[in-house]
């Protein structure tokens, strides 16, 4: 990039894909392009095997208990939307209450506005403390019979915080409270068990886990699942169709309506036997290594604030401000040094409203990254701050 060697530290965002990921999926749309579930005819037949392979990968990638429970959506968002208004549908009602943290992305917080203002419940906010850490004490006191779902990201995009889930899954449980965990940001950084975590429902991109876009996950527990009703109406999520009834499909496929992404579900199926081959615990020990050598690198920078400190644990980004310096001038800069790194509110406005502020830069590294380009990414760094000074 401008004639440097790349240096992709966004990997918050989007994961670069291996080579046998982009291989896949050629081979499939050259090779073995067909429907799904649709025909007779072979070629069918083995795309629909390939297809459902993916759906036992993931059921084993978060150790789900049935591959029932692993509907495939979109992304994130269609997950937390498809929760939102399926199980709101199902099972919230006027003065019933929802709970997110200070920390959620975006789409973690407007599908459940726009339930609480359709069913007329209320939306409710665990609050943080300035490293960037729920108060866990605060939380307590607002679960009560009223609340009906606590809806919590495992690992904050915009601060890096790794929260406690499988304890606020519990204590959710304690007052009747359904939970659904965000793993946009844990399921491609951290060994993932649904069982043990005891989530009710749990969801994830398919591009952050070094698979293709448009494909997400969302598991939910079978008995949850069979209560709500479909999200889309349409194709193979119907039994049978009168004009005057229509029963619905068993699950999965009650919550995927239409042709699916195809080509896309078998490219994830690629990525999580990729990401399996390295080994998630592997992935874990790396990017936490990464995570302290570039902490360690870049803390003593005059001016330079880290945002989200928290204690106990951290994900693999550090999202930083420099006094006097915008962070867009330092992305700008970085990127004429080949470096890619995210700028802005990273969708989670009120975690920059939280620490007053309207945006960071943020350095976010996945497996694939080295200990040399980080050395170069804070090198260049110092540069551009010399640079904006002078």
């Amino acid at each position: 990039m401008h004639g440097k060697p790349l240096v992709y530290f966004d990997s918050a965002a989007t994961a670069q894909k291996p080579s046998i990921v982009i291989q896949t999926i050629s081979d499939f749309y050259r090779d073995h392009y067909a429907t799904v579930h649709r025909a007779i005819y072979e070629l069918a037949i083995r795309a629909t095997e390939q297809y459902q392979q993916t759906r036992q990968k993931v059921q084993r990638f978060l150790h789900a208990k049935k591959r029932e429970e692993i509907i495939f959506t979109r992304g994130t968002t269609e997950s937390i939307n498809l929760v939102a208004y399926s199980f709101g549908k199902a099972f919230v009602k006027p003065g019933d209450e929802i709970l997110v943290s200070a920390m959620e992305h975006h789409s973690n917080i407007v599908p459940w506005q726009i339930l609480c203002e359709e069913r007329g419940a209320v939306l409710k906010v665990i609050p943080m403390n300035e490293k960037g850490e729920l108060l866990l004490d605060e939380y307590a006191h607002l679960l009560n019979k009223r609340t009906k779902l606590v809806a919590v990201n495992q690992i904050s995009n915009a601060l890096g915080t790794v929260n406690p889930i499988k304890k606020m899954i519990q204590m959710a449980h304690e007052k009747g409270a359904k939970f659904l965990v965000d793993g946009a940001q844990s399921a491609p950084h951290i060994p993932v068990d649904v069982q043990d975590l005891d989530a009710d429902f749990f969801v994830f991109s398919g591009h952050k886990v070094m698979g293709p876009t448009g494909i997400g996950i969302l598991y939910g527990k079978e008995e949850l699942l069979n209560q709500m009703p479909p999200y889309q109406g349409g194709g193979d999520m119907i039994e049978k169709v009168t004009f005057s009834h229509t029963t619905y499909n068993t699950l999965p496929f009650k919550f995927e309506a239409g042709t699916p992404m195809i080509a896309e579900i078998i490219g994830l199926g690629a990525a999580i036997d990729y990401m399996e081959q390295v080994g998630m615990e592997n992935i874990q020990q790396w990017e936490a290594e990464l995570l302290r050598y570039a902490t360690a690198q870049i803390k003593d920078i005059p001016g330079l604030h880290i945002v989200g400190q928290a204690a106990e644990k951290r994900g693999g980004l550090i999202s930083f401000i420099i006094d006097g310096i915008h962070p867009l001038d330092i992305g700008s800069l970085l990127d004429l040094h080949g470096i890619a790194i995210r700028t802005g509110h990273h969708c989670a406005q009120p975690v920059m409203d939280f620490f007053h502020i309207s945006s960071t830069a943020r350095a976010s590294f996945a497996f694939y990254n080295t200990k040399e380009e980080i050395d170069y990414f804070v090198s260049c760094l110092q540069e551009c701050i010399r640079k904006i000074k002078n």
